[in-house]
């Protein structure tokens, strides 16, 4: 009876991935071979799942620090700014799902949604991408920045959204119902306006695939990071290295300025390369303040090791 239990799951998960990769997806072999950097576990669909614990942490790091680090890698098209957002201190972070939207035409429209319907698709292209959302996701949706007749969502697709995700979404293109969003505890939609008017001239043309927000590019599985400076994705495979470092920069700055401000070391001690004593005294302070470490100190002393201070 178990095994029937287990087997009858497995044929149901199995038609419903079969639908989901015909709504506009690339397949699961295309994706992992575009993220192939990533070594971790993934998704069915094969897009990269980044620990929870990092989805957790990416919270706390700065834009600055991450694109830092990302820069420092050569990749320096991952941020994009000039967003209008419901809150400017709730943040949005998790892992990207995509969307590509463009301009409709009736005869893509009409294939694209009949192809649709026959997977089990219905209503307007713009919620299927809702369906696949799962917890920690945050819906990216390049919508070609469309303002009059580009409304992603409304309130009614919000509440869906976050019921999902319990996270937010990054739109290049608008939203609408403000009031109504607003009201969503916790939710925050990072978008280029709002406006009144419903989606119109609008259809979904990829679904899970790479995209372009902004000056950004955006794979499937990037670790999402939407404050009010802007939006930076950060690729799955360099998430851990940006976090890590982010969080030991911010640790190192505290510490720093704690020093100088009882006038221990010089500005120019602590603004160059650090000497033997400084990081003695450092490592004896993250001693006394354990509370400060966002990781496991075995991580960061291993970390520390592999530095140039």
């Amino acid at each position: 009876m178990k095994f029937k239990f287990i087997a009858a799951a497995a044929l149901l998960f199995s038609l419903s991935f079969s639908r989901q990769s015909q709504a506009q997806t690339i397949s699961k072999e295309e994706l992992t071979f575009l993220t192939s950097e990533w070594k971790g576990e993934r998704f069915p669909d094969g897009r990269p799942k980044v620990s929870d614990d990092l989805v957790r942490r990416v919270k706390n790091i700065s834009i600055e620090e991450a694109w830092v680090v990302l820069q420092n890698e050569g990749y320096n098209c991952q941020f994009d700014g000039n967003w209008k957002m419901i809150h400017t201190d709730v943040t949005v972070s998790g892992r990207a799902l995509t969307a590509q939207f463009m301009p409709s035409r009736p005869d893509l429209e009409k294939n694209i949604k009949e192809r649709g319907n026959k997977n089990g698709r219905s209503g307007n292209t713009n919620s299927w991408p809702i369906e696949m959302l799962s917890k920690g996701d945050v819906y990216v949706a390049d919508g070609f920045g469309k303002i009059a007749s580009g409304t992603l969502i409304g309130d009614n697709l919000g509440n869906s959204i976050f019921s999902k995700t319990g996270n937010g979404v990054v739109f290049d293109a608008s939203a609408r119902d403000l009031d109504g969003l607003s009201q969503i505890q916790g939710f925050n939609a990072f978008v280029r306006d709002w406006d009144p008017s419903y989606l119109k001239d609008v259809v979904l043309t990829g679904l899970n695939t790479p995209i372009r927000i902004g000056r950004a590019v955006v794979l499937p599985g990037d670790l999402v990071l939407a404050k009010r400076e802007g939006v930076i994705f950060i690729p799955s495979h360099m998430a851990e290295k940006v976090i890590l470092t982010a969080e030991f920069l911010t640790i190192r700055d505290k510490f720093a300025i704690q020093m100088l401000k009882e006038g221990k070391y010089a500005p120019g001690q602590i603004d160059s390369q650090w000497s033997d004593t400084l990081k003695e005294d450092f490592l004896k302070w993250l001693d006394k303040n354990p509370k400060e470490l966002p990781m496991k100190r075995s991580d960061l002393d291993e970390y520390m090791k592999k530095r140039t201070w």
